[in-house]
């Protein structure tokens, strides 16, 4: 099988570690050939346009191809929290957040998987699950990669994080991040191009900000195309600025943008010498929450570049929404409901 080819002697990411993940062993990401998950939810504090009414559907994989220092899902992207599940169970998952009212089925950090993950995805399409797929990615990707996603994918969710290769090597243990992240990218706005709907409330109900919705009131749906994300590192304007001139020369019009202001020291739970190593990438950054200044530069530099679509969250201080991927409920219960987890299953 192609898919096995693939895992034999591993290049799908841009760091080439050949490792034999079709015999057990692990590449950089720390995951063999299994797609492992975590958890899958209905998850209510994703970008407006693919939260909708009823929430997106994400499926949160084990494993990943960076090492973002402050990563907040650290305990999967890193520390190997999660479970093997099979094809079977994957479509089952997605059957289940499609019932749930899910608007899209959201594949958080696949990355590592992309063959094995196109063929379920491909069955869960067979099996009934017909909204659309979002892929949710840092996007240290190939583009051989994601050809593999063409036919089954219709939304991107990628981040760009930085263009500046020494803070990529120091932050995620990848200079080569920047190259690779811009090429995946402008792959994915040559392909898919936007396609925004208005949908009406099913119901009455309300959303996780505690703002009422009626029946029949109105929301944009992204249904196809790309929303690129960037997380503005405190300390470092000059990076975001770089960042933003480079999509409003490629991506202003083509995609819609979510620069984001939440950067939130985590509190990792983990030995010694991985904390030490941490705070050493760390060092590069100051690692501490954005504060008003800050906040104000950035809405003053997006006014004037001024994007035909971005998306900018209003300042907080709050870190409860911090995920503890242990519980299984692994967020707040304003912003997700868990439909299954690592060590449980299905939750009813």
């Amino acid at each position: 099988m192609l898919c096995n080819n693939l895992y034999e002697s591993c290049n799908q990411c841009a760091r080439n570690c050949g490792a034999d993940r079709l015999h057990g062993k692990c590449g950089v990401c720390g995951e063999t050939d299994e797609v492992r998950v975590a958890v899958a939810c209905l998850h209510f504090g994703e970008e407006p346009l693919i939260t909708v009414h009823g929430g997106s559907g994400t499926i949160f994989i084990t494993g990943c191809t960076l090492k973002c220092a402050f990563c907040q899902n650290y305990q999967i992207s890193q520390d190997g929290m999660g479970r093997a599940v099979s094809c079977e169970e994957f479509v089952e998952i997605c059957l289940r957040l499609q019932g749930s009212g899910a608007e899209n089925i959201n594949i958080v950090t696949g990355s590592h998987a992309i063959p094995r993950l196109s063929e379920y995805i491909a069955a869960a399409q067979k099996a009934g699950c017909s909204i659309p797929f979002c892929w949710n990615s840092s996007a240290f990707e190939s583009v051989e990669m994601l050809e593999l996603l063409k036919p089954y994918v219709k939304i991107w969710l990628p981040d760009l994080k930085t263009l500046n290769t020494e803070l990529s090597a120091s932050l995620f243990s990848a200079k080569e991040y920047p190259g690779a992240a811009t090429k995946a990218i402008r792959w994915m706005l040559d392909n898919f191009s936007l396609n925004i709907e208005e949908v009406p409330a099913e119901k009455d109900y309300v959303d996780s900000n505690g703002e009422n919705w009626k029946k029949g009131e109105i929301k944009e749906k992204m249904t196809e195309g790309v929303i690129i994300r960037h997380l503005f590192m405190p300390g470092k304007f000059s990076e975001t600025a770089d960042v933003l001139e480079w999509l409003k020369q490629n991506a202003d019009g083509k995609a819609c943008l979510s620069l984001m202001n939440q950067y939130t020291p985590v509190p990792f739970s983990e030995d010694e010498q991985k904390l030490l190593r941490r705070k050493k990438a760390l060092s590069v950054i100051e690692n501490r929450l954005v504060n008003s200044e800050e906040d104000s530069d950035l809405q003053d530099l997006i006014e004037a570049y001024d994007f035909d679509w971005l998306f900018y969250q209003e300042l907080s201080d709050d870190t409860s929404w911090l995920p503890d991927f242990n519980r299984l409920q692994p967020f707040s219960n304003k912003l997700a409901k868990p439909v299954w987890h690592w060590a449980k299953g299905f939750i009813e």
